[in-house]
């Protein structure tokens, strides 16, 4: 009779193995780096903060750091997994040359991110040419999601402070472009804030629907082709009167509070004037209806404005609101977009939703905490947190095709990045043999077929 020994074969452990390369998937972050131009374009714009005679590139620096990000750290010390995989990553610089790098971009304040903006911008048309018909523009337009995310400080930091959830933190203002149903969404501006940000602030939705359309190529940061899709935080005079002003002209889809006057508007409403809501594959949604309204309650906001309720059955066991009506869920968002049915307008505002989703990729890409302790450190921060979400975003745009292509970072770090390999040096050549029991091997070496074949940047 044979001894138990668990559930899981005995295996015995020890060091001095060579040739063998950890995080072996992370070879598609970096070909999606080489091929996107990111490397040559932060340099570039990084030139002036590269000191005499130094040994490592502020970009590559920094490229490192967001790869760490991108492959799960949440620290600057975790670009120790790039450093013990020279083969893969290239020299990484130590932690202290590291620190030193991201203070002196700290201290050049709005010119380091002016730079850095720069350089993703002008990455960001490279890889949407590349993208061709899988780019988010492919049908001729860009939705830009803006969303407030919470972030918990666990010590003092600059800026920390408590939050309308009770929580104390930070509370930025983040942009996404949507992909659609078919990718993820990759993130255009990142605005640091205070816990006590408020929500409606119109001011802060300017400033980060600006630093979005910095981020578009030149053809879509003003015109009908541009969405700026916000929940009701962004449902402002201010702020609907700067997106619609002459010389902009963008199209919009933002919530809105119900008001007294939307409300009795509401009880106005005859039956049969409602439209049954409709799903994205076209079929009609139970229990829900959208219907326009008008008159006093369109009084001062810009003209050409549409408002748009929506009344649905709440879902068992969920508490009506006082602005709630005859057992009815409602909700309400305005939008400039004429000649188009109000119940594709409501999907198309419904769909904001997948904003969360993006927020979610975000936190567990670098958003869980702010690590640095002064605000300005923390704003660069947000800086390679973005880079790190955006090449996350553009590998498999550019790479993968069907399911794969929506993956979120926590899957594509499981099934594509952990792989390991075994690294073979022949002649001049270094080649990483992938374990070809591993079930995701033939995506990974399909993968990297698909970006050898995109060209080179210019």
């Amino acid at each position: 009779m044979k001894k138990r020994i668990g559930f899981y074969p005995r295996v015995r452990t020890e060091g001095g193995g060579r040739g063998v390369v950890s995080q072996a998937g992370g070879v598609l972050l970096v070909e999606t780096v080489r091929k996107a131009g990111l490397d040559q374009a932060i340099s570039a714009t990084l030139a002036p903060w590269r000191k005499p005679r130094a040994t490592h590139d502020p970009g590559k620096i920094l490229l490192d750091v967001a790869l760490a990000v991108a492959l799960g750290g949440d620290c600057l010390a975790d670009v120790g997994m790039l450093r013990a995989e020279p083969a893969v990553f290239g020299p990484v610089a130590s932690d202290p040359t590291v620190s030193r790098l991201i203070d002196a971009l700290a201290a050049g304040g709005k010119r380091a991110l002016t730079a850095l903006r720069q350089a993703r911008a002008q990455v960001r048309e490279n890889v949407w040419t590349l993208a061709g018909d899988a780019a988010p523009d492919a049908a001729g337009q860009v939705v830009v999601d803006l969303d407030g995310v919470l972030v918990i400080a666990h010590s003092e930091k600059q800026g920390a402070a408590a939050t309308w959830k009770k929580t104390f933190g930070h509370h930025p203002l983040m942009g996404f472009v949507d992909h659609g149903r078919g990718g993820s969404g990759e993130p255009v501006a990142a605005l640091l804030r205070p816990g006590n940000a408020g929500s409606n602030t119109a001011a802060d939705h300017i400033e980060a629907a600006r630093l979005a359309l910095v981020q578009l190529p030149k053809k879509y940061r003003r015109g009908r082709r541009t969405l700026i899709r916000t929940d009701s935080g962004g449902g402002t005079h201010e702020f609907v009167d700067w997106l619609s002003a002459r010389g902009r002209w963008l199209s919009y889809s933002v919530g809105m509070t119900i008001t007294d006057a939307i409300h009795h508007a509401v009880l106005k409403v005859p039956a049969s004037a409602w439209t049954p809501a409709v799903e994205p594959d076209g079929e009609v949604r139970d229990g829900a209806w959208v219907a326009e309204i008008g008159g006093d309650c369109l009084k001062g906001w810009p003209k050409g404005m549409r408002l748009i309720v929506r009344k649905e059955r709440p879902h068992p066991g969920a508490q009506l609101r006082l602005t709630d009506a005859d057992g009815m869920r409602l909700t309400c968002f305005a939008t400039n977009t004429k000649n188009t049915p109000i119940a594709e307008l409501e999907l198309r505002h419904r769909q904001r939703a997948r904003a969360e989703d993006r927020i979610r990729a975000a936190r567990a890409t670098g958003l869980r905490n702010l690590p640095l302790h002064d605000a300005a450190q923390n704003q660069i921060w947000l800086e390679i947190v973005q880079i790190a979400r955006e090449l996350l975003a553009w590998m498999p745009m550019l790479a993968l095709t069907g399911q794969a292509r929506r993956w979120e970072p926590r899957r594509l770090r499981l099934r594509l990045f952990s792989a390991a390999a075994h690294l073979v040096t022949t002649g001049r050549r270094r080649i990483l043999r992938l374990a070809k029991h591993w079930p995701w091997t033939g995506l990974i070496t399909d993968a990297l077929q698909q970006l050898a074949a995109l060209p080179n940047p210019g």
